[in-house]
């Protein structure tokens, strides 16, 4: 800035003095961060409506790294973990990773069942030969969601035995693959063998929890059998049981008695390496719902910024002090799911011009399992727009990947600076994302704008978990509402 600096002196000793706030001015454009670039603290020049974030940054870890802990005080605190990522006790002897491509194609079959269950076109779903193991109670058809992407572990039984498990928002009932098992499909760990547990128990068919499954039958010995199907068409099939969950370690605080699981015995699909699922959502068989006389009606989780990094899933809803919470909405044609009000987004500090209505009109959901938040396509247009002006002709566009068709060439660039993205929900809570949630990328080369079109404006909304990135999600069920707090995982 030497040179700015002699111009400006000489100018002051024999021009006016509007030439002198004309240079002043100049000289401060040409320091300004926003113009050539990042500040030395690595921002943008302190302004929030920025990411400024080294390339060398972008891509995953290569290696675990175990650092961030639960962020909480309950006793139930349980390590999360991505299960494509480094960290997953799964991958090693699931035979490597998918591609981003088959992921993001995986998250549009779980978003299509989400859909289906919302207009009521699940009852068509249900496997008729599967349902006649048995005869004696009527099925109440429903197709579950794909099954989700981070992975926890858990003990079932007396003695207690460890369980890598997906969980998931978006389904109700917990299961694990048992002995004897009549067609099961190759796991992480020995299955789960009922004759070796001194707490475990068959739940009868006229019991509640049976008789709320979304598809139940009764077997010989009036004992109740259940099935899920997903929506890219995994299922399973197995033996509603009791016996006791472990959370955290092995001390008995941590145990759920009696605790209401499916015991798998005819298992199929894409579900990877994964022992089962656990499953949080609102009907009365899940693990929240089954945990909230011990722990309090409530979870909270922290999904990492990298998938080579660990969160934590807390059961119990006790909310950091930076939380900002919004109503947990419910709705009568899908009441296990999480509804919550987004009434608006920002791009770079600036509302995106959108009418609340339209996204009100469908709805939307806040889903663990779900990879890509999906808006109203009016919204999503205009959201597009905003970022691609944004953004400028700073970089090169890159070809699109899957559903995500607002993709960029970061290649021979040492920082990248992208604009903020900001969701704004009922109540006044706005939730300002992780440079993590705004960009999904997939290689330097191929870096893409995390959200998609629902291609219409009736089908829900989704929050996905992307989005969802670092921050603790405060699932407040006794109390009706949902909360965010920044930088939970660390």
């Amino acid at each position: 800035m030497a040179s700015v600096t002699t111009r400006r002196a000489a100018l002051s000793r024999g021009s006016s003095g509007l030439a002198v706030a004309v240079v002043l001015a100049l000289a401060a454009a040409l320091a300004s961060p926003a113009r050539l670039g990042a500040a030395a603290d690595g921002s943008r020049g302190g302004s929030p409506d920025w990411h400024v974030v080294s390339v060398s940054k972008l891509l995953p870890r290569a290696a675990c790294s175990t650092a961030a802990t639960a962020a909480s005080n309950s006793s139930a605190a349980l390590s999360v973990v991505h299960r494509h990522g480094p960290c997953s006790p799964l991958l090693a002897r699931a035979g490597g990773a998918p591609s981003h491509a088959e992921i993001l194609d995986r998250d549009q079959d779980r978003v299509d069942s989400i859909h289906r269950r919302a207009s009521g076109g699940a009852a068509s779903r249900i496997n008729p030969a599967r349902a006649s193991k048995g005869l004696s109670l009527p099925a109440h058809s429903g197709v579950s969601l794909g099954t989700g992407n981070y992975v926890v572990s858990v003990g079932l039984g007396t003695p207690k035995k460890d369980f890598a498990v997906v969980f998931d928002t978006g389904s109700d009932l917990s299961w694990v693959q048992c002995k004897p098992c009549g067609d099961c499909y190759e796991q992480q760990d020995p299955l789960f063998d009922p004759s070796q547990s001194s707490t475990y128990a068959s739940v009868p068919c006229g019991d509640a929890h049976c008789r709320g499954l979304d598809s139940s039958t009764c077997a010989s010995g009036n004992k109740c059998r259940y099935e899920v199907v997903y929506g890219d068409q995994s299922q399973t099939d197995g033996n509603l049981v009791r016996d006791t969950l472990t959370l955290g370690s092995s001390q008995s605080s941590d145990a759920i008695q009696g605790f209401v699981f499916g015991c798998g015995d005819d298992d199929s699909g894409l579900f990877g390496k994964a022992d089962g699922l656990v499953g949080l959502g609102r009907a009365k068989v899940s693990l929240a719902s089954q945990a909230a006389a011990k722990y309090g009606a409530g979870f909270s989780y922290c999904l990492p910024s990298s998938n080579g990094a660990a969160g934590y899933l807390s059961l119990g809803a006790a909310a950091p002090s930076n939380a900002r919470f919004t109503a947990m909405v419910a709705r009568r044609d899908t009441p296990s799911f999480y509804y919550l009000d987004l009434v608006g987004i920002k791009v770079g500090g600036r509302t995106v011009k959108v009418s609340q209505a339209v996204y009100a009109a469908p709805g939307t959901v806040i889903d663990s399992g779900t990879v890509i938040t999906r808006l109203p396509d009016t919204a999503y247009r205009a959201v597009r727009a905003a970022f691609v002006r944004a953004m400028g002709g700073r970089y090169k566009r890159a070809p699109a990947l899957s559903i995500l068709d607002t993709c960029y060439d970061f290649t021979g660039h040492t920082t990248v600076q992208i604009p903020s993205v900001s969701l704004a929900f009922a109540g006044g809570a706005t939730v300002a994302l992780d440079f993590s949630g705004v960009l999904y990328v997939a290689k330097v080369s191929q870096a893409c704008l995390a959200f998609a079109s629902n291609s219409d404006d009736t089908s829900i909304g989704i929050l996905g978990n992307t989005q969802q990135k670092t921050f603790a999600v405060v699932y407040d069920v006794a109390n009706q509402k949902i909360g965010f707090g920044a930088k939970a995982c660390t």
